[in-house]
């Protein structure tokens, strides 16, 4: 298996009216300085000399006529105003764009390994943004894969169609609001006779900066608050899910004091929040630690894989299902903040998991009233 890869990243160019470019290193410069408070360590961080760095800086304040940074004798170095909003610029391009360039490298990455060794199956799975079905590509030695997101409506119409081999799709884990999701989708889901191969849970909430960790625990505090809202796109299962607690909490969509702007991953909502662009968003709590914002956790999901029941017998879905249940694949999916294994590889029904699910509310609410009891 030829497990060389291409990877796509974005990268700034500024030009000056005299055709002068500034380096894309400016930014990991800049994300040195807010982390160390230290030009010298911040430099060595971002690997050019102290020299290199302060004509860097030097050469901006002269271009945009305001400094990056302010040094103060004794007290290090800081992120000017301008500092903090070029960085957290860059930061929420990489957030918004990066699944669509992941989807492009994997698609390019398919076609070359067409190219090199001859037609051969490479897995197609067209996937809701999330951070554990994005560690499945660090693993090319075990599995090839083109991994595309999409949202829940373009991927299902793919797996219907024959156009991929597995979709992804995500649900909550309490029954009510299961179902809800399922009727919500329901002309995707019949006819085709799918199965699912369960993957993680995850967890989905408010994420806000800690300074309004106290004012909001609930749908019903950011009504009253009108704060600034953001959200994803109409068309995100992250969306659908958000308004269905909205609306079991009596809450029309126009209560929240939303932006025109939606964005369309969970980092980047994140992101959005973090530079100060939104008070508050609804996302997953991974994307809300990657910031180090504030997380209250609403709902958990299932994050499942759907394929035909005629594909199961894949050798590249057996492959994809060892890794899945894989010690190093586990470990990756612990480290990611409110992730867990969900029974990784079980093949399973929906009516098999809400019933599952049903049970374990069932057994949860009886040694609550037992406990209760005793006391």
């Amino acid at each position: 298996m030829h497990t060389k890869k291409l990877n796509i990243s974005p990268a700034w160019v500024f030009r000056t009216d005299n055709g002068e470019l500034f380096e894309p290193v400016l930014f990991r410069l800049l994300e040195s300085i807010r982390d160390t408070g230290k030009l010298t360590a911040a430099a060595e961080a971002a690997g050019i000399s102290y020299r290199h760095a302060w004509n860097l800086l030097n050469r901006a304040t002269h271009v945009f006529s305001l400094p990056l940074v302010i040094m103060r004798k004794g007290q290090g170095t800081t992120l000017s105003d301008l500092g903090e909003k070029l960085l957290w610029a860059d930061h929420r391009v990489k957030a918004r764009l990066g699944p669509q360039i992941d989807s492009m490298a994997s698609e390019l990455n398919d076609q070359v390994q067409q190219l090199l060794a001859g037609s051969h199956p490479v897995l197609r799975l067209h996937a809701s943004h999330g951070y554990a079905v994005a560690l499945l590509p660090e693993f090319p030695d075990q599995l090839e894969i083109n991994l595309q997101y999409r949202n829940p409506e373009e991927a299902l119409s793919a797996l219907n169609n024959g156009e991929c081999d597995l979709a992804s799709f995500h649900f909550p884990t309490c029954p009510e609001r299961a179902r809800e999701i399922l009727a919500h989708y329901r002309h995707h889901l019949s006819g085709n006779n799918l199965k699912l191969i369960r993957f993680v849970t995850r967890r989905e909430g408010l994420m806000f900066r800690k300074d309004q960790q106290h004012r909001i625990t609930s749908l019903k505090d950011l009504a009253n608050s009108q704060l600034r809202f953001i959200g994803r796109d109409r068309h995100s299962g992250t969306r659908v899910l958000f308004n269905l607690l909205l609306k079991q909490q009596g809450l029309a969509e126009d209560a929240i004091n939303r932006s025109p702007q939606p964005e369309f991953t969970h980092t980047a909502v994140a992101a959005f929040v973090a530079a100060g662009m939104a008070d508050i968003g609804f996302g997953v709590e991974a994307a809300a630690r990657q910031f180090d914002l504030g997380f209250v956790e609403l709902a958990r999901e299932h994050y499942l894989l759907l394929c035909r029941e005629d594909r199961l017998n894949q050798t590249n879905l057996s492959r994809l299902i060892d890794l899945m249940r894989s010690e190093p694949f586990i470990a990756r999916v612990q480290e990611l903040p409110g992730y867990a294994p969900d029974n990784p590889g079980e093949i399973t029904t929906f009516e098999a998991l809400i019933a599952g699910d049903s049970d374990n509310q069932e057994s949860e609410g009886a040694g609550t009233k037992a406990e209760g009891f005793r006391q």
